[in-house]
């Protein structure tokens, strides 16, 4: 449990990705191959059933604290977890047990069967050989969720590192359903109980934005024009009946989008496709806030599956039949998508787009009338390109429409990291809600060095209120805040999220009077 707390701590301890997978490889080189299994299992979602009801171990915990319920209760709103809250009441430890993950874990899940009496007998004990942050863990392993810092592409880097592997490959070693007591570490890492290659995806080809005017790109009739969509960018893998989704952020996110996986199944042939993964119902697009609500849930209600049904717009043709398409011209490859989808005549997977243009003076009303079905823009794609790994200039080209613009004023500030650890570069803004200020974004690029510098005098300057790192400032500073979107949100004040928000410049000739009003703002949603 050492190692295990050790790496715990270490973990909680940084926001930076490079310290996060340095910890991770460390206990991968300390740790024994079972409590490696334990440390995987836990942090892909793997938790073995609650066997202990969480109200007594709180009963539990005041009685050896010995403090009243309402004491508890201010405690565990203070700190905001109960697993930590009842770490922090106990009296130290009499005696100390060193026993690795693995032992705990068995012990933990043979408490399935013990009677309650049993139950209080063996978490009484772990609390009093235990210090605070293994107590902490124990009491995490015991119920509740089992959740870290780290996200799963920082978990699959680290294991891919440390065993020289590359990430998709170690990512389908893991996934499914495999049992801590069947498996060995090593072997189950290395794809020994799986074949790695029937789920590898290709890089991905990316665009440039446009830096020419349209004449420049050659004759219209070279180039296929499609939206650019608002969603997740994905593979879409189907080989020998198996089916897997990546994101373009290397992670495999299959049991995300369940209906796309069944619908894939019931398709005919092999074959990797490229496309944008969208919130959409009645053949419209949704705001991605809606897309952004079904991401990263370990399950999906039968509710949020009707209320959020997803849709794939297919851009591109990778793989066909175990063939690689991608140095095939690109509209030959559309084409053969084109045929792929409508034998499978799908409700759930279209091709994307085509716009219809013979001139370069028709695009523009497509571009600026984007924002209407929720589309970012155009791609402007050359029929003859192929497949590229990364980014390329000159074939495809990302035309995206003008951001949205609000005037917001600076309210909280707080300092930056590396060179910039010296100045506040860290900003929350606030618009007008009924004669208040309301939060409504965060950002953190946009002003040069110099602006920084001001800025951060005057935050030093104007500061209300102290919160640990963070300064409330006098609202003063007026900036306009540009955004590629936005959508009704419930989990911000405001009742707004903005999309990719970033300072467009520091508005010196307006007064906090002057900022947008909240209701203004709403009307930008379509």
């Amino acid at each position: 449990m050492k190692d295990f707390a050790t790496l715990i701590n270490a973990l909680d301890s940084t926001n930076k990705t490079s310290l996060k997978q340095e910890a991770i490889m460390e206990f991968l080189r300390v740790a024994s191959s079972e409590d490696k299994l334990w440390f995987l299992a836990l942090f892909t979602g793997k938790k073995p059933k609650r066997n202990i009801n969480s109200t007594f171990m709180k009963q539990w915990a005041m009685e050896i604290a010995e403090i009243p319920e309402w004491l508890f209760v201010e405690s565990y709103s203070s700190v905001g977890d109960l697993g930590e809250t009842i770490s922090l009441i106990l009296p130290a430890a009499e005696h100390q047990v060193d026993w690795p993950l693995s032992v705990w874990m068995d012990k933990i899940i043979a408490l399935k069967d013990a009677t309650d009496e049993e139950k209080k007998e063996f978490v009484l004990k772990a609390w009093n050989s235990l210090d605070y942050i293994e107590r902490f863990i124990f009491n995490k392993l015991l119920g509740g969720s089992f959740r870290i810092g780290v996200s799963s592409k920082t978990l699959i880097n680290s294991l891919a590192k440390f065993y020289q592997i590359e990430p998709n490959a170690v990512a389908h070693s893991i996934m499914g359903n495999w049992d801590p007591k069947e498996v060995e570490f090593d072997k189950l890492i290395q794809g020994e109980y799986t074949d790695t290659n029937l789920s590898k995806p290709y890089p991905f080809c990316l665009a440039y934005a446009l830096e020419k005017e349209l004449e420049e790109l050659g004759l219209p009739e070279e180039w296929i024009v499609e939206y650019k969509w608002d969603g997740i960018r994905g593979q879409f893998i189907k080989r020998d009946g198996e089916v897997f989704i990546w994101s373009r952020g290397e992670e495999l996110v299959t049991d995300q989008f369940p209906e796309i996986k069944e619908e894939l199944l019931r398709w005919e042939g092999n074959f990797v496709i490229d496309g944008e993964i969208l919130a959409h119902k009645d053949g419209n697009v949704l705001n991605f806030n809606e897309l952004q609500k079904r991401l990263n849930r370990k399950s999906l209600s039968k509710k949020m599956l009707e209320e959020i049904p997803i849709s794939v717009f297919a851009y591109d043709l990778l793989e066909w039949e175990g063939e690689d398409f991608r140095e095939v011209p690109f509209y030959q490859r559309r084409e053969q998508l084109s045929e792929l989808i409508n034998k499978n005549s799908s409700e759930k997977i279209f091709l994307s787009e085509k716009i219809e243009f013979s001139d370069w003076e028709e695009l523009p009303s497509y571009r600026e009338n984007a924002r209407e079905i929720n589309s970012e823009g155009l791609m402007l794609k050359n029929a003859n390109s192929p497949y590229h790994t990364g980014r390329k200039k000159g074939d495809w080209w990302k035309w995206k429409i003008s951001p949205l613009t609000i005037d917001a004023v600076l309210i909280y500030a707080q300092k930056g990291s590396g060179r910039r650890s010296a100045y506040y570069t860290d900003y929350t803004f606030a618009v007008r809600k009924e004669g208040q200020l309301v939060t409504i974004a965060k950002a953190y690029s946009g002003l040069t060095d110099k602006e920084i510098q001001e800025v951060s005098k005057f935050i030093s300057k104007n500061v209300l209120e102290k919160f640990g790192p963070v300064r409330t400032v006098k609202p003063e500073l007026v900036f306009e805040l540009a955004f590629e979107g936005i959508g009704f949100s419930n989990r911000h004040k405001s009742g707004v999220a903005l999309r990719f928000p970033r300072i467009l410049r520091w508005r010196r000739d307006k007064k906090v009077e002057e900022i947008d009003d909240i209701e203004d703002i709403k009307k930008l949603i379509t």
